[in-house]
């Protein structure tokens, strides 16, 4: 206990920490952003006073090198410069912006809103008005804390990435430690009950009772042997899906009540598919029962095998209460279910099972509220 709560702790410092710096950054950022936009200000405002001087110097007396200069040295900053509200002369513009009047007069707007004019007195009682842009350098900066943002947010989408599949890793390997224990402790009972069975037969019990202990200790063995591969890469073997899939079928056809309709339609001829056999039957077990739930045990269920040239499909279809669009994928997620008894591993496990270690495709076909589903199921034909 001591533990987690120090782990959290950490972790909130962790947090916090991250927070102080990036505030830092982007404090500093914004403290460089005003640095540099203070300076284009003096430069502007020096630049305003060289146009002065060489505007009202007389050439054959007065050295106007200076201001030439100071002037020509401006290569990034854009600049209007108006009077009385019409504009007299622009430099560092886009020529497509610069020779088209209407494209320049909306340009004059966008500098009004960027920085306040700096006003010159040309002559006595005579006023011109210099807008100019931001330089390149001051746009840059300006997206700077947008993309360092997105770098944190990257990185820290990254690392809970990788928080999150280590996490899922160490559950998956708890829960299948777990499944390989549960069928080691079954294991035990199971052969005892295997060797009463072969006494109850000596003792000449009943056969229909003998047969049918005998399905469910077949059926017990099984369960062990699926629990069993939880975790390892099971063997596929080419079988023939149609008996494969109708045998699940007819064992939970016998198991289920009688107000519940069973049919089963599939080709007659073999269809021979890459398969596990003991996973596979988990997989017809789990979209029957979770049919049923549906059908909160009382409708009808029909399972259809479909062959096409390179696939093969098992659709199982039910009028229960439906599944609503927006949940067709998250009906797939661990932990999730409708069930107000339930964990919400079986349709996950049946996904893993049919695309991970079969390579096929599993998904809601068609589902309408109130009338049913079907679910679809399709296969690589070995």
């Amino acid at each position: 206990m001591q533990f987690s709560e120090r782990r959290n702790f950490t972790r909130w410092i962790i947090i916090m920490a991250s927070f102080v710096i990036v505030a830092l950054i982007l404090w500093n950022t914004y403290t460089f952003f005003q640095i540099f936009k203070n300076e284009e200000r003096v430069k502007m405002e020096l630049w305003a006073e060289s146009l002065k001087t060489f505007n009202n110097a007389n050439p054959e007396t007065d050295d106007i090198a200076l201001p030439l200069k100071i002037m020509s040295n401006n290569k990034t900053i854009p600049i209007i410069l108006t009077e009385k509200g019409e504009i007299i002369n622009h430099t560092n513009i886009d020529e497509n912006i610069s020779n088209d009047k209407s494209k320049l007069r909306d340009y004059l707007e966008i500098l009004k809103k960027e920085n306040n004019p700096i006003i010159i007195e040309s002559n006595p009682g005579k006023f011109w008005y210099l807008y100019y842009g931001n330089s390149s350098l001051i746009t840059k900066l300006k997206f700077y804390p947008i993309a360092l943002l997105l770098i944190i947010f990257l990185f820290g989408a990254l690392v809970y990435n990788f928080y999150r599949s280590t996490k899922m890793a160490t559950q998956n390997k708890l829960w299948a430690g777990m499944a390989k224990e549960t069928a080691h402790q079954i294991g035990t009972p199971l052969s005892s009950l295997i060797g009463w069975l072969e006494i109850m037969k000596a003792d000449n019990v009943d056969e229909t009772t003998i047969a049918e202990i005998e399905k469910d200790i077949t059926r017990l063995q099984t369960i062990t042997d699926r629990f069993s591969k939880i975790g390892s890469e099971p063997i596929l073997e080419e079988r023939n899906i149609v008996e494969e899939t109708e045998l699940s079928f007819d064992y939970l056809k016998s198991r289920f009540s009688k107000q519940v309709e069973f049919s089963f339609k599939a080709p007659q001829k073999p269809i021979m598919v890459s398969l596990n056999p003991a996973l596979h039957s988990w997989t017809i077990e789990n979209l029957v029962k979770n049919a049923i739930d549906a059908m909160r045990g009382k409708g009808t269920l029909a399972v259809v095998i479909e062959n096409d040239n390179h696939t093969v499909k098992i659709l199982v279809t039910d009028n229960g209460k439906g599944i609503p669009k927006k949940e067709f994928n998250r009906i797939f997620e661990p932990g999730f279910t409708t069930k107000k008894r339930g964990w919400g591993l079986g349709l996950s496990l049946t996904k893993r099972i049919v695309e991970e270690y079969h390579k096929g495709k599993i998904k809601v076909l068609h589902s309408e509220i109130g009338k049913g589903t079907t679910m679809q199921v399709s296969f690589k034909k070995a």
